[in-house]
């Protein structure tokens, strides 16, 4: 295992084993709340990923994955400047969600605000028995600045959605993959042993199959049927002339694992 470089104010690790990358908050002091630091690493990484990496990680140190907006750290801005940082934060988010590298997350403890919606930007979530849910914006008097209207909206549905802000009401790991916020419930301590099972598959998949399926799916859920079936076929056309296309063909001929890279 490496260690990689700690980004902006050392709030966050970054742990390379082969083609697989680990993201650890390290606030644990904070329950790994968000501030512009934390921000500023992950746009560091996603914005131009290390070489070789295939499948990434998210996970928090301390028993929590993030528990929101550091309101301590947080200052008043005028409302041209709110607009402009949590469009930078959007920015991030879709780095995350539509970079191309498969990202899971493992869910401990605090997943409140803007750590759900750090959550909702990955594409596999797995939820430990301490998690907990959670969008309290009403009781700090603000609003959710971070995508969670589109993501979270989307997982688990407006009317889900407004009753949970509204309420405050959190969900633990069953609940949550009931509802779509996780996808996986797993005992105490399972989690990172899960994710990397599960980033190892995806990084063995096909680059360009992965790259697809990050980006398509969505988009194509938010086009019309028609307009959903005609992008669906231009991206199968495209999987089927590529690299990963040819060799998993031979691979399949050959009655042997494809290996994609």
């Amino acid at each position: 295992m490496q260690d990689g470089t700690a980004f902006a104010g050392k709030v966050m690790r970054t742990d390379i084993d082969g083609d697989i990358a680990t993201l650890v908050f390290t606030r644990p002091e904070k329950r790994n709340a968000m501030n512009d630091a934390l921000i500023a690493g992950l746009d560091a990484f996603f914005g131009s990923p290390p070489k070789g990496v295939n499948a990434v990680i998210l996970r928090g140190e301390g028993g929590h994955f993030c528990s929101g907006l550091d309101l301590a750290e947080h200052e008043h801005r005028d409302p041209v400047a709110g607009v402009y940082h949590s469009r930078n934060w959007h920015r991030v988010s879709d780095l995350i969600e539509f970079g191309g590298l498969p990202v899971i997350s493992v869910l401990t403890g605090a997943v409140i605000g803007g750590g759900l919606e750090i959550a909702s930007s990955t594409h596999v979530r797995i939820a430990e028995p301490t998690v907990r849910f959670q969008l309290p914006e009403g009781r700090r008097g603000i609003f959710v600045g971070g995508g969670a209207t589109v993501r979270v909206g989307r997982l688990i549905g407006a009317d889900r959605m407004r009753e949970m802000m509204l309420t405050g009401r959190s969900y633990g790991a069953e609940d949550g993959v009931r509802l779509g916020l996780a996808h996986y419930s797993v005992g105490e301590g399972e989690g990172i042993a899960l994710a990397h099972k599960l980033a190892r598959q995806m990084a063995d998949n096909a680059p360009f199959s992965n790259y697809l399926m990050i980006n398509a799916i969505s988009r194509i859920t938010d086009m019309s049927r028609s307009d959903g079936l005609f992008t669906e076929s231009l991206a199968a056309a495209m999987s089927q002339t590529s690299d990963g296309a040819r060799e998993g063909m031979r691979a399949f001929l050959e009655k042997r694992e494809p290996r994609f890279r």
